[in-house]
């Protein structure tokens, strides 16, 4: 997996060209030319889907981005499908575009691909998610959040959590993991997990953990077969707010009080997220930002022109308890 501590620089030259792009959902966004009559930066960018709110704000935010920037945009929606993000690149491959951004559904198996594009020597930009490869040099650099650090952070709020709650006692975690093998499920279990060995290894345990998909639906219905099979849980850590909303559903549903009978940890920090925590129903939220899309035309432009930049650019985040959710309500963006 790409190492995101010890990271290199690199300086990428690029052939530019335009087209029409197929491949899953997909559109094309024309912003015209460049100041001076010169033509646009043409952009290839492939998401993950709309799995949840987050995504949706990422997309608007790259959509948005690239038309302030004055950047041709070629957009598919892959619907969290690794083979239609893999047919979106080499389409983006075939026409020739600038550069090549995307935000992987999973880790692995992207090696061919992108080697492809490395042959007609167009740069790829990571977003918000990282890859295995064999020769890191395939891709420029990721623009996105430390994953692995926001399982160290939803752990060490957790802490504060059980400590507001006056939790005494045994801590019994269940965990409803990102879709399996794609980076932010993988780096924040890890992150938690590093965190609770060690120093909660004596008291605190996950005693059942499986995908919701990143999505609402599969956040009700995991959750719902978790309380049957666990029904003496007392906490819920979910890898992103809207499998915490959607398991929120199942904890009233089976007559508990969710943010107190089973205090609950999230990450990402949408809008819905925050308004559960307003709620009492959401104790904590780990901020995952999704708004990339300046940054990312930031480095696309620098990426074009040749110029170094760093391998890994990190979003900058917040956490949130839930007395701070109705103060912080308003000025969510997303």
């Amino acid at each position: 997996m790409l190492n995101r501590r010890n990271f290199l620089t690199a300086a990428v030259g690029v052939a530019a060209a335009t087209g029409l792009a197929a491949c899953a959902k997909e559109d094309d966004s024309p912003a015209g030319s460049t100041s001076g009559g010169s033509k646009a930066l043409v952009l290839g960018f492939s998401q993950v889907g709309s799995e949840s709110g987050w995504r949706s704000a990422n997309t608007d935010s790259v959509k948005s981005a690239a038309k302030e920037a004055g950047y041709t945009l070629k957009f598919s929606d892959a619907q969290q499908k690794q083979e239609n993000q893999i047919s979106a690149i080499r389409s983006y491959i075939t026409q020739g575009v600038d550069v090549i951004a995307f935000s992987p559904v999973v880790v692995t198996g992207w090696d061919a691909v992108l080697k492809e594009a490395k042959a007609k020597k167009i740069p790829v930009v990571l977003t918000d998610r990282s890859v295995e490869t064999s020769d890191e040099s395939l891709f420029v650099t990721l623009v996105g959040s430390d994953f692995t650090d926001e399982g160290r952070r939803a752990a060490k709020i957790l802490e504060k959590v059980l400590e507001k709650a006056g939790h005494k006692g045994a801590v019994k975690i269940a965990q409803l993991e990102g879709t399996t093998g794609a980076a932010p499920a993988i780096e924040r279990a890890k992150g938690f997990k590093e965190v609770m060995e060690a120093d909660h290894a004596d008291d605190w345990k996950i005693v059942v953990s499986q995908t919701g998909d990143f999505t609402r639906a599969g956040g009700k219905q995991v959750m719902a077969a978790f309380l049957q099979s666990n029904p003496d849980i007392n906490v819920l850590f979910a890898h992103n707010d809207d499998m915490g909303i959607g398991a929120i559903q199942a904890i009233e549903a089976a007559g508990k009080k969710p943010g107190k009978d089973i205090l609950i940890v999230t990450i990402d920090g949408v809008k819905d997220g925050f308004v559960a925590m307003s709620e009492g129903k959401i104790n904590a939220i780990v901020e995952c930002n999704p708004l990339l899309g300046p940054q990312l035309m930031e480095v696309v432009q620098k990426v074009k022109d040749g110029e170094t930049v760093e391998r890994w650019i990190k979003t900058k985040e917040g956490d949130f308890m839930q007395d701070q959710a109705k103060a912080a309500l308003p000025t969510r963006k997303y």
